[in-house]
């Protein structure tokens, strides 16, 4: 084609891995079942006087599969960090033993597989958005351009063939996920 038919191209596609990998983080903060570091992304610990990510206070780790241990640098935030795990509201339990804080991952409930199936759900379809939110901005840069009809066309053509590749991974990446959530 040409260059600028290229470059809202290339646009396009790099909005559309923007919404993949927004969904593939999305996808690692819920939990199927398994102890992951990752479940803590979120806590942020009050340190000295401002918020900070827990990661950057404390040595996270997994002793198993269900267990979650926090090992903070400086002895005197464990009860910061604790009181962060609490109020992240994250349905954990910390349970300080004065050197580390140890977390139990329960075991989830039915009811509790199907609406992390429900969020995973709401996340690719979020993500399936942004694909066309890309799309239709490319469409739109497309015919923004002076080009002979033949040729927006075959743009457009293209376009819907990323799109359809994109929505396509979104769709076997939920597949893989809700089998992961639901297997027991």
């Amino acid at each position: 084609m040409n260059e600028e038919v290229d470059f809202v191209l290339d646009s396009a596609k790099e909005n559309m891995d923007k919404a993949m990998a927004h969904l593939e983080k999305s996808f690692a903060k819920i939990r199927a079942g398994k102890a992951s570091p990752i479940m803590l992304s979120t806590v942020k610990v009050d340190y000295y006087g401002s918020p900070t990510p827990l990661s950057q206070v404390a040595n996270v780790n997994t002793t198993d599969a269900r267990t979650i241990s926090v090992q903070p640098w400086e002895k005197n935030m464990l009860q910061e960090i604790e009181k962060a795990i609490t109020n992240a509201n994250l349905g954990f339990n910390p349970m300080n033993n004065g050197d580390l804080i140890i977390i139990n991952v329960p075991p989830l409930t039915e009811e509790r597989r199907r609406d992390l199936v429900k969020q995973a759900k709401a996340e690719a379809e979020d993500a399936k958005i942004g694909v066309r939110n890309a799309r239709q901005e490319a469409n739109k840069d497309i015919k923004g351009i002076d080009l002979p009809e033949d040729t927006v066309k075959d743009a457009e053509a293209s376009i819907q063939e990323l799109t359809n590749k994109y929505s396509k991974k979104i769709e076997e990446l939920l597949t893989v996920k809700e089998a992961e959530i639901m297997k027991v």
